[in-house]
């Protein structure tokens, strides 16, 4: 019953739930057992339990989720297929540079298409 009347008394106004102060302790001092009891179960309003973490998780902040595509399907897949297409660009130039130093490093090696 002390532990109660303590509390109620030492709790701010805002912390008081569904009765004024004033009423709790009259319910607390006439009914003591049945009081208390009501006080700590009802008419007291709790600190917020903090969330649990993973142990070591708790001090890592989250990373920003991705950003989201907004383009349509029509334009994801233009860019795609320019993609596609510069790539197959860079291969046929990077055949032909070979071919071409293969040729600069072999000047006696007939060309094709002449008669030799």
């Amino acid at each position: 019953m002390i532990v109660g009347l303590l509390d109620i008394i030492t709790r701010d106004d805002g912390q008081v739930k569904h009765l004024p102060k004033i009423v709790w302790i009259l319910l607390v001092v006439l009914l003591p057992l049945i009081g208390t009891v009501l006080w700590f179960a009802v008419g007291r309003e709790y600190a917020p339990r903090p969330v649990a973490h993973p142990r070591g998780y708790h001090d890592v902040p989250m990373p920003p989720p991705p950003p989201r595509d907004t383009r349509s399907t029509e334009q994801q897949l233009a860019d795609l297929e320019r993609e596609i297409e510069e790539e197959r660009l860079r291969a046929e130039i990077a055949r032909r540079r070979r071919a071409r130093d293969a040729q600069a490093a072999d000047p006696d090696e007939a060309l094709p298409g002449s008669a030799g």
